[in-house]
Order: C-alpha cells, then sequence, then structure tokens
C-alpha cells in the first residue's frame, strides 16, 4: 500500500522555495520546532534539514520538523549512507515518509573524506552511493534479499513484504561526476551553496543530460538551487558570518572542489590558505570568526567574484537573486543560511516578484518535481 500522493500540488504558498532549519552551527535543536512552524507560516514550500555529529542528528531533526508541522516539506539534505546500516535508513526514511504523509525526502551527499577516516568508516563513492539507493528502493517496495555489492555484503535484508513506498531520495552534488550520478538515480538534486551563474547553469545542464541519457524524463528531477541569503537588515556581524565566514568554511574544508566547480582561478584560493590567519586558525571561520578577521578576509583576501555568488542587499535585491536562479534553470531554491524569521523580508519581497503560475505544479515533498 503506497502512502504518497506524488501528483497533488502542495498546500504552501510558495513551493519553490525552502530554507534550512537551524541554519549553521546550533546549541539549541529544540530552536528547530519554531522554526519548521514560522517557515510554514510564510508559506515556504519545504524546510531542509543538515546533519552534523553533536546535535543535529538526522532522524531525530526530521521526526520533530514533522510533528511540528502540517504541509511543509522536510528533506534531509544530508545524511550520509555509511554511517548507518541501510535498514536503519531505510526504516528511517520509511517512518518519516509515513508520519508526514509522502511530505518526506531522503537527502544523501559524499560527506567528508577525512572525517571518515578518524572515524574509522568507509570513505563515500558514488558506485556505493548508487548501490545504496538501489537498496533503498528495494526495501521500500516490500523485497526480502542478500545484497554484495559496492555498499556493502548483507546476509537477508527486509522490512515488510507489503511494502509500496516511494520515498523520494535527493543527492548532494557539486563536481561533475556527482551532478552526472545524481541525473542518473535520483529524484531530486541539491547543489551547492556559492555557485555561480553560469556554473549554476551548466550543473543543471548536466543533471538533465545524464538524465535523459540514462533514458529518464529530465524533468522529472528536481533541481535544487542553494543560495546564501544575507539581507541588509541582519547586523553586520551577523552578515559577515553569514556570508565571509560561511565561504570561508568552505574554503577550508573543500576549497579545490568549490574553487573547481566555478572555473575560479586556483591561485586565488592558495592566496586564502596561505594567509597568516587562516593558517593558524584552529576552528570554523563561520562559528568563531570575528567581525576584524571577517572583515579582513572580505576586503583583503577573498575575491569579491567569489562573495557576489550570494543574495545581499536590500530585500528587493535579495528577492531578484532567488529569480536569477530559477532564470539560470533551477526547479526550486533553497534560502541558505538565514532563519525563517531573518527571510521573511526578502519572502515579502519576492511575492511581488513571482511569476503568476510558474510553480502551480509544485508537490509538497522536496524530492519530486513536475
Amino acid at each position: 500500500m503506497t502512502h504518497t500522493t506524488p501528483g497533488v500540488a502542495s498546500a504552501q504558498e510558495l513551493p519553490e522555495l525552502a530554507c534550512y532549519g537551524l541554519a549553521g552551527h546550533s546549541a539549541g535543536p529544540a530552536d528547530l520546532v519554531g522554526e519548521v512552524r514560522e517557515a510554514e507560516r510564510l508559506g515556504l514550500g519545504s524546510v531542509f534539514l543538515s546533519e552534523r555529529f553533536n546535535v543535529k542528528d538526522a532522524a531525530v531533526l526530521a521526526g520533530a520538523a514533522v510533528a511540528a508541522s502540517t504541509s511543509i516539506g522536510v528533506a534531509t539534505a544530508a545524511t550520509n549512507h555509511n554511517t548507518r546500516h541501510p535498514l536503519v535508513t531505510a526504516t528511517m526514511a520509511t517512518t518519516l515518509h509515513r508520519m508526514s504523509g509522502g511530505r518526506y525526502a531522503l537527502g544523501l551527499g559524499r560527506g567528508f573524506d577525512l572525517l571518515f577516516d578518524v572515524m574509522g568508516v568507509p570513505r563515500v563513492t558514488g558506485a556505493q552511493l548508487a548501490d545504496a539507493v538501489g537498496i533503498y528502493r528495494r526495501l521500500w517496495h516490500g523485497e526480502a534479499f542478500a545484497h554484495e555489492g559496492p555498499a556493502g555484503s548483507y546476509p537477508y535484508l527486509s522490512q515488510d513484504s507489503g511494502f509500496d513506498e516511494h520515498v523520494p531520495v535527493l543527492m548532494m552534488a557539486i563536481g561533475p561526476k556527482s551532478l552526472a550520478l545524481a541525473g542518473r538515480v535520483a529524484d531530486g538534486v541539491v547543489l551547492h551553496t556559492f555557485l555561480g551563474d553560469e556554473t549554476l547553469a551548466r550543473s543543471v545542464g548536466l543533471v538533465r543530460e545524464s538524465a535523459a541519457a540514462a533514458g529518464r524524463d529530465p524533468a522529472a528531477v528536481r533541481i535544487w538551487a542553494v543560495l546564501a541569503v544575507v539581507e541588509e537588515s541582519i547586523p553586520e556581524e551577523l552578515r559577515l558570518r553569514k556570508l565571509v565566514g560561511r565561504l570561508a568554511t568552505y574554503l577550508q574544508g573543500y576549497g579545490e572542489v568549490l574553487v573547481r566547480a566555478n572555473c575560479w582561478d586556483p591561485a586565488d584560493l592558495r592566496r586564502f590558505r596561505e594567509d597568516p590567519l587562516v593558517q593558524g586558525y584552529a576552528g570554523a571561520l563561520d562559528a568563531v570568526g570575528t567581525t576584524e578577521q571577517l572583515t579582513y578576509l572580505r576586503d583583503e583576501v577573498l575575491p569579491a567574484e567569489w562573495l557576489a555568488a550570494s543574495a545581499t542587499g536590500s530585500a528587493d535585491a535579495c528577492a531578484r537573486r532567488v529569480l536569477d536562479q530559477l532564470d539560470a534553470g533551477a526547479d526550486s531554491v533553497v534560502l541558505h543560511g538565514a532563519t525563517p524569521a531573518e527571510l521573511a523580508p526578502v519572502v515579502a519581497a519576492y511575492r511581488a516578484l513571482r511569476p503568476a503560475g510558474r510553480f502551480d505544479a509544485l508537490p509538497t515533498n522536496p524530492g519530486w518535481a513536475r
């Protein structure tokens, strides 16, 4: 028995927009409940939930988001297949799928090799991701089977022979191989923050081409742009943290990937990493960077072009940058790095600019396209 209605349009006013719950670093996971309710009140179509190994467990957060809401889509974006047994992940997704009435989507990503090394779990490969998705889908459709493949060896896997669930799978992607993989196997794709407009359009094209080559309907893969939104009414220190600090933290962790994706100059990345402030820095710059340090990085180190791959300034300017993402080919946009309360002026401005009728067919679940 299926518990989804993928053809039903969203009850939310703005199904093409989403936010992240507990954006950035948070010590108070209970804050998510109020954020989800505020996001739903604003009319946002979905809330995305990242996972961090401190107080951001994917299953707990998604359960809280589902329980605190009635119509908003809920997406795990992302967890990693290698940190849970496939039966545990499949069970998490089925539970959330039924609890929410089909509003949940499971998002998977590659994660960080160095983190997995110190955790003592295997690094994630594209072959493993594709294999894991196949395992989940077989379980969701009531199969019982033994499995041997890139995702592992399992003597026996089964949930319930009566299952016939379609839980949408999102995939996080930035490089060409990950984009192509997502086009082949995922229901939806979540791109990376700080992609330039040309890079966004190129990424959308890669996903669509890969889907078509795999014999899939390219338009059936829902592609989410992720746009850092830092509206001018936010205090300056927080604006710096959300924009400069966030980009700098990405560059600290996997700068090569982001620079290659945007065709930025690798020499600028070397200059950033060789700067004495960055070399001697202990911790993530978006978490503990001071106003003075972040101002220095903005004015003296980071290219203005890199920071411009975002939405800043007035609420109207930010709303127009959202439209730029949609015009570049994205189906939907995650407004990243800001709480629903901080996004309220941007959402109001966007409503005044929103193309009438363009998104009427978007469904509630963030994993499905038209």
